[in-house]
């Protein structure tokens, strides 16, 4: 897949703190269930995994939201739990549960069996999913690949899902850290194959995604997940294409993601723009953070906090709107209302215009 430059590069030159007529803006989980015709697509499709693993379906609901809303990005529909899956943990959803593993990492023999998935073969149905979207998008705004961090995806793995306390992780962290440290340095290596292959197949950006990185103290943060997310901005090979690390709980650790090698580090709504931009000193893109309960709010309350975010990063950065992708603190749930989310983004780029 060729890597010609979208049409609408505002995300791509945002990320490498250029100049931009506007700030960007895309939203995480921007393709979801608060979209009706997302709902009907699931309801044909008969489930998300059948969804996530049919790159036309895939294509489909990844493109919905830009439809609707004029996003400077799309971000490829699938889930982080692909490479877990394909390590034949055995992913599957429940129903108001979320999503669960068959054959969780529970021993040192289960963490023996671990190895890096093959893109061209277990992960194929996401880069045919990537190519697809690619030819769709026809160059109009840059698709973004993902892929969860090492650290959280363990804890799926670990924990065989969802976790209110960490337990067995945690457990794991303590009893056993060399043990926890193989199955991160596994998951690092994955991360980086299955980034690197989205890249080929046409990905233009690349957001690693520490969802569970804030429960985790600051001394265990930065022995279980900081290394290895460091690790993956300095040892993939990515060209020019910028890798986002994005963690809910990293605001303690801004200035050591700084330095990271990454192009743009993501923050959640628990640091003021204006701080954030101040620590990194100019050094990476910021991406964020409004609240995503926000949402719920009417049109003009979404505005006005839509303009404290963008004027609190220009405050933060020498009186600059560059280096700033404008994107909530995390996802979007299933119960917004599409006509908030559309006057969110008409606000972010009304309100930042040069």
């Amino acid at each position: 897949m060729t890597n010609s430059q979208p049409k609408n590069d505002r995300l791509l030159r945002a990320l490498r703190r250029e100049p931009v007529d506007c700030t960007p803006v895309w939203l995480m989980r921007q393709a979801g269930r608060y979209l009706p015709e997302y709902r009907a697509t699931r309801a044909k499709a008969g489930s998300f995994l059948a969804m996530a693993k049919n790159p036309e379906l895939a294509c489909e609901v990844t493109l919905q939201p830009l439809r609707r809303f004029d996003l400077d990005a799309a971000i490829l529909f699938s889930d982080i739990l692909t490479v877990p899956d394909a390590m034949g943990l055995g992913l599957y959803f429940v129903e108001g549960e979320g999503p669960k593993f068959e054959r969780p990492i529970r021993s040192a023999d289960d963490v023996a069996k671990l190895a890096v998935p093959d893109m061209d073969s277990e992960l194929r149905y996401v880069m045919d999913a990537v190519r697809t979207i690619r030819r769709e998008l026809n160059d109009s705004v840059p698709l973004i690949g993902f892929s969860g961090s090492p650290w959280t995806l363990a804890c799926y793995m670990v924990e065989g899902g969802g976790s209110d306390n960490f337990s067995r992780i945690k457990a794991m962290a303590l009893n056993e850290p060399a043990l926890l440290h193989r199955v991160l340095q596994v998951n690092t290596d994955a991360v980086i194959a299955y980034l690197s292959a989205q890249r080929a197949a046409g990905a233009q950006a690349l957001q690693v995604f520490d969802t569970w990185g804030g429960v985790l103290s600051p001394a265990m943060y930065r022995e279980f997940s900081l290394p290895y997310l460091v690790r993956i901005a300095r040892e993939l090979d990515r060209g020019d294409t910028p890798l986002i690390l994005f963690g809910k709980g990293n605001a303690p650790y801004l200035e050591e993601l700084a330095n990271s090698s990454a192009e743009g580090v993501g923050v959640d709504w628990t640091i003021a723009l204006d701080d954030a931009a101040r620590r990194v000193q100019g050094k990476i893109a910021l991406q964020g953070n409004l609240d995503p309960a926000t949402l719920y709010g009417n049109p003009e309350a979404i505005r006005a906090q839509a303009r404290i975010a963008l004027d609190a990063y220009r405050d933060g950065n020498g009186g600059s709107r560059e280096g700033h992708v404008f994107n909530l603190g995390h996802g979007l749930s299933p119960d917004m209302d599409p006509g908030h989310v559309a006057a969110l983004v008409d606000a972010v780029h009304e309100s930042s215009k040069r």
